[in-house]
C-alpha cells in the first residue's frame, strides 16, 4: 500500500459520499460535545485536522469561535473556503502533521478515522506536533474508530454500505503482524464503478494513550461516543479527551 494513499483517495465521489453520510444533526452533536469539552470562551482559537470539507469548523465559527481548518484535500479546503467566506475561518492545505505555531490553539480536534491513517511513527510525530501548538492546559480530543477494542471484535470480510445514490462495498484484510487493516472501497454511481484502496494502522486503547502520554498529553476521559458514555470493549467508536498540562502525579484516564 502506498503511503500517500490519501492525495488520490478524497477526491470526486468518495467526498460526495461523505458529505451525504454525515447528517447536519450529527455535526451539530458532536459540535456540541466539543465546546462542553473545551469550555473555552467563545472567541477561543480552535484547531480542526484534518478538517475535511470544514463541516465541524463552520459550525464552530458560526458560534463565534475562531478556527484553523488543515487538510491536504485540496478539493476539501476549497469547499471548506466556498462554505465560510464570511466567518472567522482559516484553511491550510497540508499534511496533518505539519500543523503550524506554538501555544497558540485553546483546543484542538481530529475527528473521523484520520488518526488510524497514520503509521506509529507518524501518529507520534502528529501527537507531537499537536501538543506543540497548543497552548498549556487546552484539550485535545481523538475520535476514531480504529482502535483495535473497536474494530477487531466484529471484523466482517465484506459489507455494503448505501448512501443516496451512492452504493459502496468496503473489502477488509488484517494483517496483525503489522497491525495494519487494508479496506478496498467500490463506488457504484451513476453507472461508474471506481475502486480506491486504503490502509489503517490498528492500535489498541493503550498503546494510543501511552502516545499521548509521551507527547505531553494527558488522558483525562475515555469515551464509547460523543454521548458520553464509558468506553468499553466493543463500544463502536474511541473518543479520547486529553490535556496539555505541566501537572505531576496519577492523571490516569477515567473509563
Amino acid at each position: 500500500m502506498h503511503p500517500d494513499w490519501q492525495s488520490k483517495f478524497f477526491c470526486g465521489v468518495a467526498l460526495e459520499l461523505l458529505r451525504l453520510a454525515a447528517t447536519p444533526e450529527q455535526t451539530r452533536s458532536e459540535v456540541d460535545f466539543l465546546e462542553k469539552t473545551f469550555v473555552a470562551g467563545n472567541s477561543a482559537q480552535l484547531l480542526d485536522v484534518p478538517c475535511g470539507n470544514g463541516r465541524h469548523s463552520i459550525e464552530l465559527a458560526k458560534r463565534g469561535y475562531q478556527v484553523t481548518g488543515v487538510d491536504q484535500s485540496e478539493e476539501s479546503i476549497s469547499e471548506a473556503e466556498s462554505a465560510s467566506s464570511v466567518l472567522p475561518t482559516k484553511w491550510i492545505v497540508a499534511d496533518m502533521c505539519q500543523i503550524p505555531g506554538t501555544d497558540r490553539f485553546d483546543g484542538a480536534f481530529c475527528f473521523g478515522n484520520s488518526f488510524g491513517y497514520l503509521d506509529p511513527e507518524r501518529a507520534r510525530s502528529f501527537l507531537n506536533a499537536i501538543a506543540r501548538t497548543l497552548k498549556p492546559n487546552a484539550k485535545f480530543v481523538i475520535e476514531t474508530g480504529m482502535a483495535a477494542e473497536s474494530i477487531l471484535p466484529g471484523l466482517q470480510k465484506k459489507r455494503w454500505h448505501h448512501f443516496g445514490s451512492i452504493y459502496m462495498l468496503s473489502e477488509n484484510q488484517y494483517y496483525a503482524k503489522e497491525g495494519r487493516l487494508d479496506i478496498d472501497y467500490t463506488f457504484i454511481h451513476d453507472g461508474h464503478v471506481d475502486t480506491r484502496p486504503t490502509s489503517s494502522y490498528v492500535l489498541t486503547v493503550n498503546e494510543i494513550c501511552r502516545m499521548h502520554v509521551e507527547a505531553g498529553l494527558q488522558p483525562v476521559e475515555l469515551l464509547g461516543s460523543v454521548d458520553r458514555e464509558p468506553y468499553q470493549l466493543g463500544s463502536p467508536g474511541l473518543v479520547i479527551v486529553s490535556e496539555k498540562s505541566a501537572r505531576t502525579g496519577n492523571n490516569s484516564p477515567r473509563s
